[in-house]
C-alpha cells in the first residue's frame, strides 16, 4: 500500500495569517489537534494544539483575561507554527511512512507532492485503514492462535485443514512472540464455531487456542 491509499484527503487547513484564537476555534469545531498551514496552495507549516497551549504561559503570566484575548487575536499562526514539518510523498509506501513517523516520534505525516498538500495520515489512519483490517477488528467470526508455528510447511498443513473443512478465512498472519525466537499463526475465520477445526488441528500436532476478537 502507498500513502495515497491511507491518507485523509479532505484536510482542514488555515492560512498563516490566521490568529491563534481563530486557529483554536477551528480545531475545536473540527475536533482536531493539528492543522496544516497553507498559503496560496503551498504548504507553509503545521500548527498543533500543544503549540497553541504553550504560547500562553510564556507571554501572558502577568496578563488579565482581556490582555489574553487581545494577544490571541493579535498573534498569528505564522509566529508559532512548525515551518518545516515532516512530509512524505503520495507514492511512498506505508512501511516507509510508518518508519518515518516512528523515527521522528510524530503522530501525523503530511502527504505532499511538489509542495502542495495532498493529504494527511495520522495514527488513526494507520490503525483504521491498515491494522484493523489485518486483525479483522469489527468483523464477525472467530480467531484462532496456532502457537509456535514452524514455518511454511506447517502453515500449508493448517490451510489444507481449513480448506478440507470448507471454512472461509477473513484474515491470517504470522505474529512474532516477544523476546522469543518463535512465531504464532493467527487465523480469523468467518465462522463463529471453530471447534471442529481446533480438533483437527490438534490431530496434526498443533497447539491451538481460541482468542477474543
Amino acid at each position: 500500500m502507498y500513502m495515497s491509499d491511507v491518507m485523509t484527503t479532505n484536510v482542514i487547513t488555515i492560512p498563516s495569517n490566521t490568529s491563534l484564537a481563530e486557529a483554536r476555534r477551528v480545531m475545536e469545531a473540527h475536533h482536531v489537534r493539528r492543522i496544516p498551514v497553507v498559503d496560496r496552495g503551498m504548504l507553509a507549516g503545521i500548527v498543533t494544539r500543544d503549540q497553541l497551549d504553550r504560547i500562553g504561559p510564556s507571554q501572558i503570566s502577568s496578563f488579565n483575561i482581556h490582555d489574553l484575548t487581545r494577544l490571541l487575536n493579535k498573534v498569528t499562526v505564522k509566529d508559532v507554527m512548525t515551518k518545516n514539518p515532516i512530509t512524505v510523498s503520495p507514492d511512498a509506501t506505508v512501511e516507509e511512512g510508518v518508519t518515518l513517523a516512528q523515527e521522528k516520534k510524530i503522530g501525523a505525516l503530511l502527504v505532499v507532492d511538489n509542495g502542495r498538500l495532498m493529504g494527511i495520515a495520522t495514527t488513526n489512519d494507520f490503525f483504521y485503514k491498515i491494522l484493523n483490517p489485518i486483525l479483522g477488528i469489527g468483523k464477525p467470526g472467530s480467531r484462532l492462535i496456532v502457537k509456535n508455528c514452524g514455518g511454511t510447511k506447517h502453515i500449508e498443513k493448517i490451510i489444507a485443514t481449513v480448506n478440507r473443512l470448507g471454512l472461509e478465512v477473513e484474515t491470517m498472519f504470522m505474529l512474532p512472540v516477544p523476546e522469543r525466537d518463535q512465531h504464532n499463526f493467527v487465523i480469523h475465520l468467518t465462522s463463529e464455531d471453530p471447534v471442529l477445526l481446533m480438533e483437527e488441528l490438534r490431530k496434526i500436532g498443533c497447539e491451538v487456542e481460541r482468542r477474543a476478537r
